[in-house]
């Protein structure tokens, strides 16, 4: 039986995992509507589709894949009663986000010196991806806090209080979005928290737009002496607000997880999870990409410096930024479509980890930054 695969237009290379196992169809998962999945075995999406009952009931769906960390999109629990396997991507991302945020930190100001220099990052969540964070600034040597209510505090590397990590230099947001008590994640940060924040401070939300409360930021950022901020997402999406763009210093459009080495494996996880739920055999063909082409460091360079050249030489962020002014500062009429334009269209990103570096005769902090970074140092003659 050949399976009838209905998958959202950003998930790549579905086609290459399924293989012969079924045909694959696309569409746009943010108007995905239930009498198109008539006939559909199995459904993939991403965050801007609600899977509930509302979209499946009386369908033939017996699998829903998810190509994100976050479920908040998902009713599993009406997925568990219905009996449909499901299964979503934690971590699958989690390195791309984490080299999203060192490339703000990198673009913005003299944050990253300053954090090298002692600095700390405020980790709000630790879940997948903000473990992925810590871990990271760990083998990086820089100083960082961490906040997560809902966990055993006593599990925690690292822990802080609430006004402690409102204290950091940066601060970076990956919450789940939830309306739970006692600890919602909803506005966590609104006007009472963000005039807390040290003025100058760095502030990067690359988790869910609700998390902020934008009224509340737009207000504190027209203050001179507020905080520097990156979004990546933003309440309302696909729709920006023009006056909150407007005064962040970088802004992009819910791509931070959008590397293609994340993507291909939140692929290769849902179609092997798809295969064991079914029943069918399925056998992994190998990554869809090819190996990255290697960065070559050409002269010495100081750690900050380093740290820059690596992680442009895969992201530059601020041509997402403009990208995204393009079509959000435009027609606003036209923004949402150019939104999701923007990510159904993302080119290639490949990420700095476990990439081949050649430099010669690296310094010791050097060799320090290629391995904090993951990095695959190959040393070349002069």
């Amino acid at each position: 039986m050949t399976l009838r695969i209905l998958a959202d237009e950003n998930i790549p290379a579905v086609e290459h995992y399924v293989g012969a196992l079924g045909r694959v169809e696309r569409c746009s998962g943010r108007t995905l509507a239930s009498a198109q999945l008539a006939g559909v075995d199995v459904l993939l999406v991403r965050s801007v589709t609600r899977v509930n009952e509302q979209l499946l009931a009386g369908s033939g769906v017996r699998f829903v894949g998810t190509a994100t960390s976050g479920v908040d999109h998902v009713d599993r629990a009406w997925l568990q009663r219905q009996g449909i396997g499901f299964r979503h991507a934690p971590g699958s991302n989690a390195n791309s986000v984490v080299e999203y945020v060192l490339a703000a930190v990198a673009a913005v100001g003299e944050h990253l010196e300053q954090l090298l220099a002692g600095g700390s990052v405020g980790i709000v969540g630790y879940g997948h991806i903000g473990r992925a964070v810590a871990a990271r600034l760990e083998r990086l040597g820089i100083r960082h806090r961490v906040y997560d209510p809902w966990l055993d505090q006593q599990s925690l590397p690292r822990a802080a209080s609430w006004d402690e990590l409102l204290d950091c230099d940066v601060i970076s947001l990956h919450p789940e979005l939830t309306l739970e008590q006692p600890w919602p994640s909803f506005h966590l940060l609104e006007a009472r928290a963000l005039s807390r924040l040290p003025p100058g401070c760095l502030l990067i939300n690359a988790s869910r737009g609700e998390v902020l409360d934008s009224a509340a930021l737009r207000e504190h950022l027209a203050d001179r002496n507020a905080v520097d901020v990156v979004l990546d997402v933003w309440e309302g999406e696909p729709r920006v607000d023009p006056r909150l763009l407007r005064q962040v210093q970088l802004g992009t459009a819910h791509i931070a997880g959008y590397s293609l080495d994340g993507k291909l494996l939140a692929t290769r996880m849902l179609v092997e999870a798809m295969s064991a739920h079914l029943g069918i055999p399925w056998q992994d063909p190998g990554s869809a990409a090819g190996e990255p082409p290697p960065i070559t460091v050409a002269e010495q360079l100081q750690p900050a410096a380093l740290l820059r050249h690596l992680l442009r030489a895969r992201y530059r962020i601020e041509e997402d930024d403009r990208a995204l002014r393009e079509v959000a500062l435009g027609d606003p009429a036209a923004a949402p479509a150019g939104f999701d334009r923007l990510r159904r269209d993302y080119p290639p990103r490949r990420e700095v980890c476990g990439s081949r570096v050649f430099m010669h005769n690296p310094s010791v902090a050097s060799r320090d930054i290629l391995r904090g970074l993951g990095c695959l140092l190959q040393e070349h003659e002069s």
